[in-house]
């Protein structure tokens, strides 16, 4: 793929990044059927080691980095994270832990806290409990993430809930609001499914109607109005539904670095999706010389790609084109307009596929089941 880059010469207005997404591990004790990791999962053989992965925490807070997310999989499987914990402090780093929780205890989330761990995110699948575990693939998942929750909370550290939503729990939605609350979160994430990776798969098993989509709107609407100053609430529709795309990751390349287990940079986390872009690892190139000049984050940075209609749209610094691993998913080429904004030619193809599946009988789960070794 060859995309069109940034004139030669002109002063290089790349911004630093806020965040970095450090993928510690494919590994994970849950089955997720909407998993976003990469249908290919990359092995523990091959995940970086300790001293790497501290050596690039240094690099990341040198290049501007505020916040680290420690992420995978399921970033507790790996036995050096408080070291990783410790060296994000040191090198003042905002760390947040990303996890489904049921691999911690409460010694070692105490530990971490030690070490400068100030935020964690727990991903949550329902609050209606057996549903909750049927979506995760795993007996007793549930129970363990309440009881983490009330950790967190209890060792004063920031909590912030994930909901998933999708076709099988959109009807619980007001319970799900109501556990964040008796939890004591901070902020709740409700995020409908995107259909990238294992997602995709499971399509059929996921996709809400429109009528659903609309709804879990305004029940956040009126949840944010009751809950101000209590409960911060994100909300992300899914983008067969949307009217405008969302800028990916605040813009390719622009605010966030994604750091796969093998040490991988990307510019956003679907991005090896699209074919022809060459990514530069950790273990051999500098993070600054990646982030500034690496071939795979300049090549849709900023506006410079566009074709119409984005390269006209009085959105198009403000939305950056949306996302364009979808775009290659859709339209063939990483280019063209993202199939989420109403002004792509095939918007109304994109939307009618969503109605078509949302009213058709709920498929069962396929079932991700990851690599252990």
């Amino acid at each position: 793929m060859s995309s069109p880059q940034p004139p030669a010469g002109t002063a290089d207005p790349t911004p630093s990044p806020v965040g970095l997404l450090a993928e510690l591990t494919h590994r994970c004790p849950l089955q997720c059927p909407y998993c976003s990791n990469p249908l290919a999962l990359e092995r523990a053989t091959g995940e970086l080691d300790t001293a790497t992965w501290l050596d690039v925490l240094a690099q990341a807070a040198d290049l501007g980095v505020l916040q680290l997310h420690l992420s995978g999989g399921e970033p507790t499987v790996r036995r050096d994270l408080e070291d990783i914990v410790e060296q994000a402090a040191k090198v003042g780093l905002y760390c947040n832990l990303i996890t489904a929780g049921v691999l911690l205890t409460r010694a070692r989330l105490e530990e971490l806290a030690r070490r400068g761990l100030a935020h964690v995110q727990i991903s949550i699948q329902d609050a209606d409990v057996a549903n909750a575990d049927r979506i995760a693939g795993s007996a007793g998942a549930h129970a363990k993430k309440l009881e983490v929750a009330r950790w967190v909370r209890a060792l004063g550290l920031a909590l912030t809930l994930n909901a998933p939503i999708h076709r099988r729990n959109i009807a619980r939605l007001p319970e799900i609001i109501a556990l964040a609350e008796c939890l004591g979160a901070q902020r709740l994430e409700i995020a409908h499914v995107q259909y990238y990776g294992w997602a995709l798969a499971n399509r059929s098993a996921l996709m809400p109607t429109r009528e659903e989509v609309l709804r879990s709107a305004n029940l956040v609407a009126a949840a944010r109005q009751r809950l101000k100053g209590i409960l911060a609430i994100d909300f992300v529709v899914p983008d067969y539904y949307a009217r405008r795309p969302k800028p990916c990751m605040g813009g390719w390349g622009r605010g966030s670095i994604n750091i796969t287990p093998s040490g991988k940079a990307l510019p956003c986390h679907a991005a090896e999706t699209i074919p022809g872009l060459a990514f530069d690892n950790v273990r051999t190139r500098r993070l600054r010389d990646i982030w500034l000049h690496a071939e795979a984050f300049r090549a849709f940075r900023g506006t410079h790609w566009m074709r119409e209609p984005c390269r006209s749209c009085e959105l198009r610094e403000r939305d950056w084109g949306g996302c364009r691993c979808q775009a290659f998913a859709v339209a063939g080429a990483a280019a063209e307009a993202d199939p989420a904004c109403d002004k792509s030619s095939l918007h109304a193809a994109f939307t009618a596929i969503a109605e078509r599946v949302a009213r058709e009988p709920a498929a069962d789960f396929r079932y991700r089941t990851m690599r252990r070794s």
